[in-house]
């Protein structure tokens, strides 16, 4: 008998890793075969009708939009009665999914705990969307541009609204972070082949953009973007 569970034992201790090599390297391999490529020596793009970005905290991505354009005004959705006390000079919104129990009972780094971390990875946890107000300075780091035409940005635009169950944006009561944010229920749940990240590389690849065809690391979704310079 305890032969039989020290082979166990090796043998996970053996499969384990070569199943993360090949979850990192899958991930990896396809940067380099995005969907929406473009072609090269095809005809310029046009001049973008919308700018939107990417923010990243070298974790977790989120959506960026201006607060209000011709497309959507996001305090309709998002009003700020939900919020604690949301900056007069706030320009952009900035939208995530994620694992509700992760969301919830990680506001910092410190927080983490190797339980919460793998049972978010192992899934069962609903999800929801993360909403903040942002000002302009907070596009300064890790944030990458993200160009969009009307269409398409109405495109993402449908893709918010369709992760809220019904289409409608029910605030989780005294769940914040700070002044300035607020979540959400939200359609879905999280696990590991359904990350944060993966939510928003698809609704990048619905838009149009050029994007990795799998996306749960950040680094998956920020690789065919440029970087904002400061």
């Amino acid at each position: 008998m305890p032969n039989r569970w020290l082979r166990r034992v090796a043998l996970a201790l053996l499969v384990l890793p070569l199943l993360a090599a090949v979850y990192v390297g899958t991930a990896c391999a396809l940067m380099f075969w995005p969907a929406n490529a473009k072609p090269r020596g095809g005809a310029t793009t046009n001049a973008p009708e919308v700018r939107a970005w990417v923010l990243s905290n070298g974790v977790h991505t989120d959506l960026v939009f201006p607060v209000r354009s011709a497309t959507v005004d996001w305090l309709q959705l998002f009003p700020l009665a939900h919020f604690k006390a949301v900056p007069p000079d706030a320009e952009f919104i900035a939208i995530g999914w994620g694992d509700r129990e992760f969301y919830l009972n990680t506001p910092t780094w410190g927080d983490l705990t190797a339980s919460r971390a793998f049972g978010a990875l192992l899934g069962g946890n609903r999800a929801l969307l993360h909403v903040t107000y942002l000002r302009r300075s907070r596009l300064q780091h890790n944030a990458f541009e993200l160009p969009l035409s009307q269409a398409q940005y109405a495109q993402l635009a449908a893709y918010v609204r369709a992760a809220l169950p019904a289409g409608r944006a029910t605030p989780i009561a005294g769940a914040h972070y700070g002044n300035d944010d607020a979540f959400y229920e939200a359609e879905g749940g999280y696990h590991l082949f359904e990350t944060c990240n993966t939510w928003t590389g698809r609704g990048l690849r619905q838009a149009g953009v050029t994007a990795s065809r799998w996306t749960p690391f950040d680094f998956n979704v920020t690789w065919h973007l440029q970087r904002v310079r400061p």
